[in-house]
């Protein structure tokens, strides 16, 4: 090997650490950034109102305080309990509900390896023919077109490096390239923008049906 070339390989993997300390610490700002304004949006007025001032750092302040009280409450037995309480309050709100529990299995998908949620990475062709898209895998489901029945997979196509949004599909299993790749890495591949990929994208067979997966296409 080369100088050239050492160097450059040198240059590529302190690139690639770099990329997983740097993009975790600005999508935490961005999150972190999101809540700042938005409390600071809403206390600011009524602070104006109240007093005839702002106050400088108020939605910066206001939003670490909620999450340390936050971090402390649910660390203990009383503040689970409230919390699973108000949870449930949450669950019962009709228009709440939905984006609340949306939100939350979606991040629970992302972030754990519970087998309620995402099953299996893969990939399937979009936006167009011949590209390659990465996508989860939530279930199997029966597409009932006319008097044909198709097996089909609900699948999750997150955007790059915020994988929290994206779009959902259902597509034809036969269309779906399942991926040798935990749920982790690929999430780490999203997040990296490609550059956390392994060399080999290797494809393994499909896997069976899932027991719940039969139960909810048997009373489609």
């Amino acid at each position: 090997m080369s100088v050239a070339s050492r160097v450059i390989d040198t240059v590529k993997r302190h690139f690639i650490s770099g990329v997983l300390v740097v993009v975790p610490i600005i999508l935490t700002y961005i999150v972190l950034k999101f809540l700042f304004e938005s409390i600071d949006g809403i206390l600011q007025p009524i602070i104006h109102n109240l007093f005839g001032y702002f106050v400088p750092g108020l939605g910066v302040f206001t939003t670490l305080l909620l999450i340390i009280l936050a971090g402390i409450l649910t660390r203990n037995y009383i503040g689970a309990r409230l919390y699973k309480y108000g949870e449930r309050i949450m669950i019962k709100m009709p228009v709440i509900r939905p984006i609340y529990s949306s939100a939350k299995q979606l991040l629970e998908a992302l972030t754990t390896t519970d087998t309620k949620t995402f099953k299996n990475v893969g990939l399937i062709e979009y936006p167009r023919k011949g590209a390659y898209a990465l996508c989860f895998v939530a279930r199997y489901v029966v597409l009932k077109l006319k008097d044909k029945k198709h097996e089909a997979v609900t699948v999750f196509i997150p955007s790059t490096p915020t994988p929290i949004s994206g779009i959902a599909l259902v597509v034809p299993v036969e269309e779906v390239i399942f991926l040798d790749m935990t749920i982790e890495e690929g999430v780490k591949f999203l997040v990296s923008g490609g550059v956390a990929s392994p060399e080999n994208l290797i494809q393994k067979n499909a896997p069976p049906r899932a027991k719940e997966d039969e139960v909810t296409s048997e009373t489609c």
